[in-house]
């Protein structure tokens, strides 16, 4: 997907969508490549990470387990 960068605003940057305009995506500034200016063109690239996912989930499940097996407690 590309994007232009429409402007630069207390440190974030507004990047539009070049093939759909009504896309508009919010990022720190900081997070631009090095020299990035307002009209530069980016090409954006999402990509799924497994294994963050599962450790994230793995994360989850531990604590829902936890939150049931004190659920299960009488209260005094």
């Amino acid at each position: 997907m590309q994007v232009s960068v429409d402007r630069i605003e207390s440190g974030i940057a507004i990047l539009i969508g070049r093939e759909d305009e009504t896309v508009r995506i919010s990022i720190p500034a900081g997070s631009l490549p090095a020299g990035c200016r307002e009209g530069d063109i980016l090409t954006l690239a999402l990509e799924r990470d497994e294994v963050a996912t599962a450790e994230a989930r793995a994360r989850v499940f531990k604590r829902i387990g936890k939150l049931r097996a004190g659920s299960k407690t009488p209260d005094p």
